[in-house]
């Protein structure tokens, strides 16, 4: 008898996990789809100052000669210089950033929805 219950338990956490399994994929196999972000855009025309303006009050992530990253809002971009705000993983610190020491930028133009 005692065999009977160790069985019919093993048994029912077999089926209670098979059950929490097919759940489990069953939502993350919803349909999720990736969509473009609104105002996205790069004109490899025009030079980066014109490409940041586009940004201004967006995240951006930008790459600098020496090598280093920030990434922060842009909230205003001169001819000389670029104003990041809230940076990331610095808690109220805001830089602002030579345009002749950038080297590159980075901006999402896709997003799950």
């Amino acid at each position: 008898m005692k065999n009977n219950i160790t069985v019919a338990l093993r048994a029912g956490f077999v089926a209670v996990m098979l059950f929490a399994a097919m759940a489990i994929f069953a939502s993350a196999s919803q349909a999720r789809t990736v969509s473009p972000v609104e105002g996205a855009a790069f004109n490899v025309s025009q030079s980066m100052n014109d490409n940041l303006k586009i940004y201004t009050g967006k995240n951006v992530v930008i790459h600098l000669r020496g090598g280093k990253t920030l990434q922060g809002y842009v909230k205003s971009v001169s001819n000389h210089f670029v104003h990041l705000e809230k940076l990331s993983e610095r808690d109220f610190y805001d830089a602002l950033i030579r345009m002749e020491d950038i080297s590159a930028m980075e901006a999402r133009f896709r997003e799950m929805k």
